[in-house]
């Protein structure tokens, strides 16, 4: 099977992977300790290496594994591997982006070669989302022996117990993949090998795709959408999942260090013409960062609730007026060709904000070159996104708490970071909830970023792929896809 992969790709080590396209191909060659499950209405946490998962209590994990796994390169995938992964995640050097899934871990202790418990400093949340060896990544196993071999090349040379073994990554071309034929999943996988075709533009990926030169696509373009639909020959699946987009703001610099200049860009963003011409009318407003998919802390009727941000030209002019700075200001937005919506939400706003004063350069960058911006706070205003989050605490905590690795904006707000970390250690989901409420309040009315929307991602394939199981976190999972 060919797949067109056009989402970027940065590592295929989970524990350092940025790139949700990365972790689409490392959930094929990597399994976690517990696996995402969706029944078409809910999302779950199973066991997956794991063939049982109890909860001792509150604090106690206990996980015995399956007999007889092995990693791709023969070694086996014990207690003292699971560890090794574990710690390397929490504690190891480099530090993993993901150490904080983990820091709650005090040790991990370790019964026979198959059993084992996990003990935390206190009760955990979050856990189940953390220990999933897609987009938990942090209880993403990979092979100890691998790993000391191929060292800071491992990301290069990934080895994991999944469905498929890692071949070969020939840059701007291809990453081939070959099927595990002792997976210790009976009857899995069904394909003989897969090719990632690494494909730039999405158009020349749906056209090698309409022709028959690959079978899918690992993501389908909303502005392809429509004519995807209308083709007989292609099967697309996808829709809302757990994400946010927002624009985002510098606090800690000039001229987004003024919280009412940042409260006035949120009001005065007109979301409805967002959606309709950054989103081709197939997102939903995002009022605040929760998404549909986290059951139990969403709100449906959000909308109509006065909570989140939303389009008040009135008073974003109020707050325009309230801004240290009265002069018309000039801001420079970066921008690059980033998934879901690349430049238009820039294009869009940019005139909006004219109207509260605020003057919008425009700068377009190569894909590289924007991350790292971004990631060394060198920007003044951007749009971005979260995706795969299926648990408040990662679409919140890690972006926002103060000196948190993905807060870029520098905001910091003591009050916030208590209310996370209080909910952290709470495991009924309405006083959770609760928590997480107060703690977007905080978020929303001090601005760093301003919400636009929850955003529907597509897989497409062929109508001869067959046995594709949908999960609504952005994964591609191939284990149990066949070709007719």
């Amino acid at each position: 099977m060919r797949i067109g992969a056009i989402t970027p790709i940065d590592t295929l080590d989970p524990h350092f992977t940025f790139r949700l396209g990365s972790v689409q191909i490392i959930s094929n060659i990597c399994n976690g300790l517990l696996k995402v499950v969706y029944d078409g209405e809910k999302v779950s946490f199973e066991p997956d290496l794991a063939a049982t998962w109890e909860l001792e209590d509150e604090k106690t994990h206990a996980f015995t594994l399956h007999p007889n796994v092995k990693f791709h390169d023969g070694t086996d995938c014990d207690a003292e591997a699971i560890k090794f992964n574990l710690m390397r995640v929490k504690s190891g050097t480099p530090a993993s982006p993901h150490a904080w899934k983990l820091a709650k871990l005090e040790e991990v202790e370790i019964i026979d070669p198959l059993t084992f418990k996990l003990h935390f400093s206190e009760p955990y949340a979050f856990l189940p989302v953390a220990l999933t060896g897609s987009i938990g990544r942090a209880g993403t196993i990979v092979s100890p022996t691998a790993v000391k071999k191929f060292g800071d090349d491992f990301g290069r040379n990934p080895v994991g117990t999944g469905p498929f073994k890692f071949v070969s990554w020939q840059q701007n071309d291809s990453i081939e993949l070959v099927a595990n034929t002792e997976y210790f999943q009976a009857g899995l996988p069904k394909l003989e090998r897969v090719s990632m075709m690494l494909i730039d533009e999405p158009s020349t990926a749906l056209a090698a795709l309409i022709s028959g030169q690959i079978d899918g696509m690992n993501d389908c373009p909303m502005q392809l959408t429509e004519q995807v639909r209308k083709m007989p020959n292609l099967q697309i699946f996808g829709g809302v999942e757990g994400n946010y987009t927002y624009v985002g703001m510098n606090t800690q610099k000039a001229p987004f260090d003024d919280v009412n200049l940042r409260r006035a860009v949120a009001y005065a963003i007109d979301r409805d013409a967002v959606l309709r011409q950054a989103y081709f009318g197939l997102a939903k407003q995002a009022y605040t960062p929760i998404s549909p998919p986290m059951t139990g802390f969403y709100d449906p009727a959000i909308a109509e609730s006065g909570r989140g941000h939303s389009f008040d030209l009135e008073k974003a002019k109020e707050f325009r007026a309230l801004a240290a700075n009265q002069d018309e200001i000039e801001v420079t937005y970066i921008m690059t060709e980033n998934p879901p919506a690349g430049t238009r939400v820039a294009q869009i706003v940019a005139p909006m904000l004219a109207q509260i004063g605020i003057k919008v350069k425009l700068e377009l960058l190569e894909n590289a070159a924007w991350t790292q911006r971004l990631q060394d706070r060198d920007f003044e205003m951007l749009d971005f996104f979260w995706t795969a989050d299926l648990d408040p605490d990662e679409t919140l905590f890690p972006e926002f708490k103060t000196g948190g690795s993905w807060n870029y904006w520098g905001w910091s707000n003591p009050e916030f970071d208590r209310l996370c970390t209080e909910a952290q250690v709470v495991l009924d989901v309405a006083e959770r909830s609760k928590l997480y409420n107060q703690a977007e309040d905080l978020m929303i009315a001090e601005a760093p970023v301003a919400m636009l929307a929850h955003f529907p991602l597509y897989k497409i394939f062929s109508n001869k792929v067959q046995g594709f199981n949908y999960v609504p976190c952005d994964l591609l999972n191939l284990d149990t896809v066949s070709l007719a």
